[in-house]
């Protein structure tokens, strides 16, 4: 039966995190640390971070977790692999270089121990053509779509060759962010979960929106995101399942707390509960939210 979230999560716990220089030309929702301790911010995060797995754990959701490196300041966020339900992983090529090393040969012996390595798009680095994973595409995995937006993370032709080689359509277009620029990741403003979607259309480039609003209305409910509801990070939440099969969407506090009372209602109608903490240093400093830190173990 294909299923299209995972009981179980990898999480990785920062050794260091700060703004990283080398994203902020194509992120546009992190902010400048120059004024800040560096040692408070990575406290803070540390603090958000157990906070959010033990938020997840309580619900029965199994994470597993590692330790970053200490020379990768969005390491918190790992984003350069995915997994399939057939057991296997593949690898992606990632924009930032001091991201590249993310990837390191520790947490890949530990993904290898459960799943086989297919395919490592590492190699594309070196060509500056980049697709950072569930990041970059955002996955209908029972109906085999793939939702990407285009950006300087995400190739136009490697998506096309990725979606070709894994049998996936592809659903291809551009957005524009509150700062006139791509935005850098599709997860930020849509995700899928099992019976709905939602996403934020106005961030879609006119001549797209008609389309995306087709393709995604074909197999689930929508439920509409505003641009304000993406700077509070609303679209960048996961769908994830307990043991007792039983669904829940994570997301951020802020995220929840900008989310209107039917947008709630509506959640509630697909979920067996929302699970949302405390991100606040780690979305002003990273530039992402709880959907960037989880990735999902099929």
């Amino acid at each position: 039966m294909k299923i299209q979230s995972p009981t179980q999560l990898f999480m990785v716990e920062p050794a260091a995190f700060y703004t990283n220089i080398q994203t902020m030309d194509s992120n546009h929702y992190q902010s400048d640390d120059s004024n800040q301790s560096r040692a408070v911010i990575l406290e803070n995060a540390k603090k958000e971070f157990h906070k959010l797995k033990n938020e997840i754990e309580k619900n029965g959701i199994e994470v597993i977790s590692c330790i970053g490196d200490e020379n990768c300041p969005d390491h918190i966020f790992p984003n350069w692999f995915t997994t399939f339900s057939n057991k296997t992983m593949q690898i992606f090529s990632m924009k930032a270089k001091n991201r590249r090393t993310e990837k390191t040969p520790e947490m890949i012996s530990l993904l290898k121990e459960s799943y086989e390595l297919t395919c490592d798009y590492s190699d594309f680095e070196n060509k500056n053509i980049f697709l950072e994973s569930t990041s970059s595409m955002v996955f209908d995995r029972v109906n085999k779509v793939a939702y990407i937006g285009l950006s300087p993370r995400t190739d136009k032709e490697l998506a096309k060759q990725w979606c070709q080689d894994n049998s996936f359509e592809m659903v291809l277009f551009e957005t524009t962010s509150h700062v006139g620029k791509p935005i850098y990741h599709s997860d930020v403003f849509m995700y899928v979960g099992t019976e709905m979607i939602g996403i934020c259309i106005d961030v879609i480039n006119e001549e797209y929106k008609e389309m995306v609003l087709e393709k995604v209305s074909r197999f689930h409910d929508v439920m509409i995101i505003d641009e304000e509801q993406i700077l509070n990070f609303c679209g960048n939440s996961l769908e994830a399942r307990n043991r007792q099969n039983e669904k829940f969407i994570i997301m951020s506090t802020k995220a929840f707390s900008s989310l209107s009372s039917i947008q709630i209602e509506t959640l509630e109608k697909y979920f067996k509960k929302i699970i949302y903490s405390d991100l606040s240093s780690i979305e002003k400093y990273g530039g992402g939210s709880a959907r960037c830190m989880l990735s999902e173990l099929f």
